[in-house]
């Protein structure tokens, strides 16, 4: 027991509080970057749910074939600030999310699980890290979540000739809580929360794992370049293992509830997405694909740059 804890070095408690901060600085900043994919991708997981037909200034409406089309129609039809409809509650989600699973996601790895006797940090505790993390910082986070997800389809909704749920974010958080309780904020929480572990698995762990891979077997420093590539990595794996559980959380979040809170499409997780492969099919688990890991690479690569470099002109060692 000894022999570990002593390759467990010292944390300081007062300093989480501080990474908490540069973490939410780093998320707000990629989010706002990013946030139009994210809206895009919204809509294309949306799109071939069991609906009447829509009609769009009298005419039949086309469905989206492709993430530009999608962005273009929605710049068309609603208005170029659309794209950034929801990020409020959008920044809000990440402030929590982002700063819970970096700040556990440390601790674990510094002062829990440990470093082995040559200073390495393990695959199977990276991973084990990187998912306890993601889970807990999204299950904090989902009501925020929650409430973008519904925003982002509004203007769609009005377009298609439906009545609009919500017209602001307090507005939206009435309805839920009127509707559902307390409770209600957390519809959607577990593919939220399988979402998050997977994403934090494939964009945390993939990052401090290919980072010291790097520093480790190679020339590189702990610099931009070194940064750079394994946030390019930790984007690619992110979508790949995220994509399905983001398909169904945002159909499960999006689905009309009755005054009991409970769902009128989809029961429950496994109900939406045996619905979702049955009518479907498969693929239809990676809708949206495309616009994620677009997004994804982007916002990987703009919050680790911003996040390494927050941490250093603040005087914090580099993640």
């Amino acid at each position: 027991m000894s022999e570990e804890v002593k390759h467990c070095p010292p944390r300081d408690i007062t300093s989480l509080p501080t990474k908490f901060v540069l973490t939410a600085c780093a998320a707000a900043m990629a989010e706002l970057v990013t946030f139009p994919l994210d809206l895009t991708k919204t809509r294309l997981q949306i799109q071939g749910e069991a609906s009447p037909r829509r009609f769009i200034g009298g005419h039949r409406a086309k469905p989206y074939r492709g993430m530009i089309q999608t962005a273009v129609g929605i710049v068309k039809e609603e208005g170029l600030f659309k794209l950034w409809q929801g990020i409020t509650p959008a920044i809000c989600r990440h402030i929590v999310y982002s700063g819970m699973r970096m700040v556990t996601y440390e601790k674990l790895r510094d002062s829990v699980l440990c470093k082995d006797k040559d200073g390495t940090f393990p695959l199977w505790k990276a991973v084990l890290g990187g998912m306890l993390g993601g889970a807990l910082g999204q299950f904090l986070a989902s009501p925020a979540d929650l409430v973008k997800i519904q925003m982002q389809m509004e203007g769609r909704r009005r377009l298609e000739g439906k009545p609009p749920r919500v017209h602001g974010i307090t507005q939206v958080f009435v309805k839920i809580v009127s509707e559902g309780g307390i409770r209600g904020l957390w519809a959607g929480w577990i593919p939220n929360v399988q979402r998050a572990a997977l994403v934090s698995l494939g964009d945390l762990t993939t990052y401090d794992v290919v980072k010291q891979f790097l520093l480790r077997n190679t020339t590189l420093k702990d610099n931009s370049l070194c940064h750079g590539l394994s946030s390019i990595c930790s984007g690619l794996v992110a979508a790949t293992l995220g994509t399905p559980a983001d398909v169904i959380k945002s159909r499960i979040m999006n689905q009309t509830r009755d005054n009991q809170g409970r769902g009128l499409q989809y029961k429950s997780t496994i109900d939406c997405l045996m619905k979702t492969t049955e009518r479907e099919g498969f693929m239809a688990l990676y809708k949206g694909f495309l616009p994620i890991w677009a997004r994804m690479a982007p916002w990987s690569m703009t919050f680790w740059l911003t996040f390494e470099q927050i941490r250093r002109l603040t005087g914090v060692d580099s993640f």
